[in-house]
């Protein structure tokens, strides 16, 4: 292979090799991790990056996660990165999503394989950064002022945890001890935090590796596959936009509150299709408000592209190409665009949901045929711990039908790709016990096709802790589509007690808490089921 020209069978093998060293990046983190948030949750995402800090591969993980990942590498290369450095951050405004997600992003240089490069237009140094292995995880606490780093009531972001701007924790090959200790002593749990931060580590290093190898194996070939690969993608997706119908389509949505108030929030979303390309315009979206439902420019990105993706062949190879044709805007200061020291908690996880559900509201008309009906619309958040410990959890719900099948029940939908905790890791590892987990029948909206069932997910508290809930749909149903009928609005119960969709409260022992999910909408006219 030359650099400008890329065989096409190679190329294939090439992106293959590449999507499994994400792939095995995510394995040794799971696999290395303490809390169950990530070994049994996988609440994490892997991927590499070329030197340009395009995207080039990713592992099947979160959506928020790998979207909102291009930021923090961009956040990265900023800061003079040199190969054997590792770099952290959680900083929303500057390359992060919300606090508990931490990136490690991993500088590789030309030298990790033991092969140098002749082209007098390639890298010739060992120091010559080729690409960048990237890991992110939700860790279950990172200080803050409620136990899981989720405060319902938080209005701004010092309230929520420590926030890290891109620092190395490894400098030259060697762990930064000063940076490590810093960050492990404004965290609960840090003897959990220090194995959790170990396991992105050896993930990193193994990404770091195995793209040694492929040097090794490939030389400039490798550096040639990244561009080919992006302009492929780039190439198909531009196709895939040629074909929706052509216009401009709006649509909006709310956030039931934003913690502090009840009041409603909006969402306004303006979609253009024109020429293969995609903008999508959040202008009339509300003004950045007290709470904690604001999310950060890159979450927004992350919820489009996750639409743009689902709406498209889903055989496209996820990349910097996929991306590349798609533009989302939205106005500094808004919901969707907050400046410091705005606190962003519930954006990440909730408002990321809702803006998937207008966006897909949007598209509708160009793709009827791809879009389904509205699913729970919500991640269900629900944290409880102490000083001992903290249990977090998104909970699954109903899916929205689709033109041609029901809405799956009980499932993680949109912006997270999560598994459970299993009942029995959950009592083993916290104070604990799962009085309940069920469907919840018959929540999914009626149609030609149904939606899916949510769940009741209940659990009793066996120590004082403080609970906190980041859910949403508590007061408006997932919409039916094509005539189909609306699902299910979730609910939340302390005790027996109806709470607020956003809550952080102290509880006793013996406390016993249930959220029951949203179902999703139904697709098309119920009489022609």
């Amino acid at each position: 292979m030359t650099d400008d020209a890329v065989d096409a069978v190679e190329l294939e093998i090439l992106r293959n090799q590449l999507e499994s060293v994400a792939e095995e990046m995510g394995e040794v983190l799971i696999r290395g991790a303490y809390s169950p948030n990530i070994t049994e949750r996988r609440d994490c995402s892997t991927a590499l990056f070329d030197a340009d800090g395009r995207l080039v591969a990713q592992a099947e993980h979160i959506p928020v996660h790998l979207g909102a990942m291009p930021r923090a590498v961009d956040a990265i290369r900023d800061r003079d990165p040199r190969p054997g450095d590792v770099f952290a951050l959680n900083d929303p405004f500057a390359g992060g999503t919300h606090l508990p997600d931490v990136t490690f992003v991993s500088p590789i240089g030309a030298g990790a394989g033991g092969r140098r490069f002749r082209s007098g237009d390639r890298p010739t140094g060992d120091d010559e950064i080729v690409a960048y292995a990237v890991s992110r995880a939700h860790h279950a606490d990172v200080g803050g002022m409620a136990p899981g780093s989720m405060p319902a009531g938080a209005r701004e972001i010092q309230q929520e945890g420590l926030r890290v701007p891109p620092v190395r924790i490894v400098a030259d090959g060697t762990v930064v001890s000063d940076v490590l200790e810093l960050v492990l002593a404004n965290v609960r749990n840090p003897a959990q935090r220090r194995a959790d931060v170990q396991a992105q580590l050896a993930a990193n290093e193994r990404g770091a590796r195995r793209i040694g190898e492929l040097l090794d194996d490939h030389g400039e070939g490798l550096l040639a596959a990244f561009d080919a690969v992006v302009d492929y993608s780039r190439a198909r997706m531009e196709r895939e936009l040629s074909a929706l119908e052509p216009g401009t389509y709006e649509a909006s949505g709310t956030i039931e509150g934003d913690g502090v108030t009840d009041t409603a929030v909006p969402i306004e979303a303006t979609v253009t299709v024109e020429d293969g390309a995609v903008t999508v315009d959040f202008a009339g979206t509300a003004p950045q408000v007290a709470g904690n439902v604001n999310a950060p420019l890159a979450v927004a990105e992350s919820a489009v592209y996750y639409v743009i993706r689902c709406i498209t062949d889903p055989e496209i190879p996820p990349n910097q190409g996929c991306y590349d044709p798609v533009t989302v805007a939205a106005p500094e200061g808004s919901l969707l665009n907050p400046t410091p020291p705005a606190a962003v908690v519930g954006g990440n996880v909730e408002t990321s949901q809702r803006v998937t559900e207008v966006v897909f509201d949007a598209l509708a008309a160009a793709a009827p045929d791809r879009v389904p009906a509205e699913s729970q619309g919500t991640m269900n958040n629900l944290v409880v711990g102490g000083p001992e410990f903290t249990y977090y959890e998104t909970i699954g719900g109903g899916a929205g039908a689709t033109p041609n099948r029901d809405g799956a029940s009980g499932v993680q939908v949109g912006m997270t790709n999560t598994r459970n905790t299993p009942v029995e890791a959950l009592e083993a590892a916290y104070p604990l016990r799962v009085a309940e987990y069920s469907l919840r029948s018959d929540t999914g909206g009626p149609g030609r096709h149904r939606g899916g069932d949510g769940l009741v997910r209940e659990i009793v508290v066996e120590t004082d802790a403080t609970v906190s809930l980041l859910t949403d749909r508590r007061q408006t149903p997932p919409a039916g589509r094509a005539g189909g009928t609306d699902g299910t609005v979730g609910e939340n119960f302390v005790d027996g007690e109806a709470v607020a969709s956003k809550l952080t409260r102290a509880v006793e022992a013996g406390t016993t808490v249930r959220v029951e999910t949203p179902g999703g909408g139904g697709y098309g006219d119920p009489d022609d089921a």
